[in-house]
């Protein structure tokens, strides 16, 4: 890849960042809590505090990965306009098709309970059960397009958002 290609690589995966996962994670949670009620947890509240950072470490962890596998194995990015050109089945890939929505689902899970937010609650809801209709009806129909029996084949061995307990391995 040159120099040029790699640079325009990196402003459309910035891009997908600050437009997707930008949004979902920040401005619109940052907006819910501010016209809403809210109280920040406290590491008193020992069970909740400790699942709180269980679910951004995790969440973190497991978008961060995946956004890497897009643009260094899948040459793209999340981002509709810059889909990867090859079928990604390595890394949290191998476990789960969908590992970076998973993460997006423990930050917003997290960020829930770290402002004790019932607003943000239902945002985490809403947002899954959107997503868990949308991936189906939309997105594995493009993928299967895309990447045909291969794709095929994948899905009907791994799980969408929840890890199976070892990984898949291609036959």
């Amino acid at each position: 890849m040159t120099e040029k290609e790699t640079g325009n690589q990196k402003r459309q995966m910035l891009k997908a960042i600050i437009i997707l996962p930008g949004n979902v994670l920040i401005t619109i949670p940052g907006l819910i809590v501010y016209f809403s009620k809210f109280a920040l947890i406290t590491p008193g509240q020992t069970a909740a505090f400790i699942l709180m950072l269980l679910c951004f470490a995790g969440g973190l962890f497991l978008t961060v990965w995946s956004l890497k596998l897009f643009a260094d194995a899948g040459n793209g990015s999340p981002a509709p306009w810059n889909p990867v050109g090859k079928l990604i089945i390595t890394g949290p890939y191998a476990y789960m098709r969908n590992p970076m929505l998973t993460g997006v689902f423990l930050i917003l899970l997290g960020e829930a309970l770290l402002f004790q937010s019932r607003a943000l609650g239902w945002y985490w809801l809403i947002f899954v059960m959107i997503n868990a209709f949308y991936f189906p009806l939309s997105e594995e129909k493009g993928l299967l397009k895309r990447f045909g029996k291969e794709y095929e084949t994948y899905k009907n061995n791994v799980p969408r958002f929840i890890p199976r307990l070892s990984p898949y391995k291609k036959k």
